[in-house]
């Protein structure tokens, strides 16, 4: 996956900070871009071509809407705004931290946005599978 930004030097440390306390590690480094894996998804973040700067992202149109990191229980997303929406002091939307029960019993999240504006969360979804609950293949 690949996520264009309008200003790598706000975003590159942003996402860096993010992936790596997801447990991501820095696979590729360059000027304008850095590349991020986990062993199952790769992500790189990288600055948009200035000819493309104009067009602002925007969720509901065509395209990516928010990005989904689930993580193993309630406590690890709790952290999670500690570590990283506190100590960044962003806010959090929707009044979370919180359980949404029109998703699914249980469910509980938090979201935020990237300096583009681009819906993040992190949830936690009781019964059903995170990473380290996959079959080995």
């Amino acid at each position: 996956m690949t996520i264009n930004v309008s200003d790598a030097k706000k975003s590159l440390p942003f996402y860096s900070d993010l992936l790596l306390l997801l447990g991501y590690k820095i696979v590729s480094r360059h000027a304008n871009s850095l590349g991020f894996s986990n062993g199952t998804l790769d992500i790189w973040v990288s600055q948009t071509e200035s000819k493309y700067l104009n067009r602002k992202f925007h969720r509901k149109a065509t395209g990516l809407n928010h990005l989904c990191f689930r993580v193993a229980s309630q406590k690890a997303v709790d952290e999670f705004t500690k570590k990283f929406l506190i100590k960044k002091r962003l806010k959090p939307l929707y009044n979370s931290p919180r359980i949404f029960p029109q998703y699914t019993k249980g469910y509980y999240a938090v979201y935020f946005e990237d300096p583009d504006r681009i819906k993040i969360e992190v949830s936690h979804i009781p019964h059903r599978y995170v990473k380290s609950n996959w079959p080995e293949s």
